[in-house]
């Protein structure tokens, strides 16, 4: 694997991931019409943007558990609701994979070499 792969997944899934849950909640299938501030939830999202853009390790290990929380909404969302929120869920889901697996796996390639005989 190569570590340029891992970034450009990582940082295309997560803005794909934010701009699918503000899309979700304002205009494809939102809890209320017109929209709601469940679209707030992807301003967790942001937080981690610049350390993803700039390589920063450690950001991609913090933000592998902060995706935890999207995994779940997604799994759920996809198996309670119906149409198409049920289509963004399912998307939602995809892209926290996705994620998760490019920053694990950017973490793991990026770690520091352990020192021989120590």
């Amino acid at each position: 694997m190569n570590v340029r792969i891992m970034e450009t997944a990582a940082a295309g899934s997560l803005v794909a991931l934010i701009a699918l849950c503000l899309a979700w909640e304002i205009w494809l299938a939102p809890l209320r019409p017109g929209g709601s501030l469940v679209a707030l939830k992807a301003l967790p999202l942001a937080f981690p943007l610049r350390g993803i853009f700039e390589g920063r390790r450690y950001t991609y290990q913090w933000s592998s558990l902060l995706i935890l929380g999207y995994f779940a909404e997604g799994v759920t969302r996809a198996v309670a609701e119906r149409g198409a929120s049920q289509a963004c869920a399912a998307a939602e889901l995809a892209l926290s994979v996705v994620f998760f697996a490019a920053a694990v796996a950017y973490a793991r390639l990026t770690r520091p070499k352990r020192a021989a005989g120590a």
